[in-house]
């Protein structure tokens, strides 16, 4: 599910992508990527949403929280 950060400017923009997906890495297993788009500006991706991230989003990241769930318990 892409979460889409809509502000002003920019950086607020970036800022608020990677609040969504530093929040979403605490419970996945999947990454969490920040993409960029010409329109939208920033917004988070979970991997987990693609069976493969696809080109046309995987050429615009510019930022990718890892998920940290474990399964090794």
């Amino acid at each position: 599910m892409a979460s889409i950060a809509q502000e002003n400017s920019n950086s607020e923009c970036y800022f608020d992508a990677l609040a969504v997906a530093e929040r979403r890495a605490l419970h996945s297993f999947f990454d969490q990527h920040i993409v960029e788009d010409r329109e939208l500006g920033y917004f988070a991706v979970d991997e987990g949403d693609y069976n493969a991230l696809p080109a046309h989003l995987a050429a615009r990241v510019v930022h990718t929280v890892h998920g940290t769930m474990s399964d090794e318990f």
